[in-house]
């Protein structure tokens, strides 16, 4: 009924949050990493803003995709009160307990999967400085 609201509302916090971290960013950390031996190449060091913009691509798909689904079964409607739950008190509360455990786990899940995407990246910056070679 209306659990895709849940982590829309999570997509709203998470972007403004990356667009202040974003304006507060100062440069990127640069490492130099050499490539087969031969030739050094700097990369930049991915910054937080950037990896919490996955976090609210992830979240806003998801969210537009589910409020299709349920455009598409009639239960988010064009006029007032949109959804199709509202208009009745006792599918309200109904809605409320769909929104409080659907809603919350699918915007839980989508940021574990998130954290996940975060370890690989971290791991794959770690190996990368890791295989520098020393500079003293």
């Amino acid at each position: 009924m209306a659990c895709f609201l849940v982590p829309a509302a999570e997509a709203v916090v998470t972007t403004i949050a990356a667009k202040a971290m974003k304006s507060k960013e100062a440069n990127p950390e640069t490492v130099k990493i050499q490539l087969d031996g031969a030739e050094l190449v700097e990369a930049e060091k991915i910054p937080f803003s950037r990896k919490l913009s996955w976090l609210n691509k992830l979240l806003w798909g998801g969210s537009v995709l589910l409020a299709f689904e349920h455009v598409w079964h009639g239960e988010v409607a064009p006029w007032f009160p949109f959804l199709t739950a509202a208009s009745n008190s006792a599918d309200v509360a109904e809605m409320l307990h769909e929104m409080s455990t659907v809603g919350i786990t699918m915007a839980v899940l989508v940021t574990a999967v998130w954290a996940g995407m975060l370890a690989v990246s971290s791991m794959i910056e770690k190996r990368a400085k890791k295989a520098l070679p020393d500079e003293s």
